[in-house]
């Protein structure tokens, strides 16, 4: 008797565990499993988006407003096209600002907004016209290191 509920317990903690880094796998992969919000779609083109991903937040303010949709290279214009599903909560104005970012060091890549002073706000279908690409640290540390080697004044 005392062996059964001992399996029973232990099974128990088990599924609990299972449970709870099915939770946990969720969080990270940045899927929701609650009800979705109605939300209106608007893109941006990006010279390069570094490790930006699909489902990477879009934050104002610190203030998650949507998520990255889609990201398509464009043959037009030979950059990517990425397509932001905003929560229809949030309403910005036609001249916003998207940046590609970085939060913390070696974090995670997604998109900030900076709201503009336009009265027409942006709705479905919409193209961000100011965008700014993604800031890669290859290439800041090449730059830096050939301005150096190229600098004829020395130490």
């Amino acid at each position: 008797m005392q062996r059964t509920t001992m399996d029973l317990w232990v099974g128990l903690f088990v599924l609990i565990g299972i449970g709870a880094l099915m939770i946990l796998s969720l969080k990270v992969g940045n899927l929701n499993t609650y009800g979705t919000s109605q939300t209106y779609e608007i893109t941006g083109n990006f010279e390069n988006i570094g490790g930006l991903k699909v489902r990477s937040p879009v934050k104002s303010a610190g203030v998650v407003v949507g998520r990255v949709s889609d990201i398509q290279f464009s043959l037009d214009t030979y950059d990517a096209l990425v397509t932001l599903s905003m929560d229809n909560r949030y309403a910005f104005p036609r001249d916003t600002f998207a940046s590609i970012l970085t939060s913390g060091l070696l974090g995670e890549q997604y998109i900030g907004l900076a709201a503009g002073g336009d009265e027409i706000m942006l709705k479905e279908g919409d193209r961000l016209m100011k965008t700014n690409s993604a800031i890669v640290l290859e290439e800041m540390i090449g730059r830096f290191l050939f301005d150096k080697a190229s600098d004829t004044d020395g130490f």
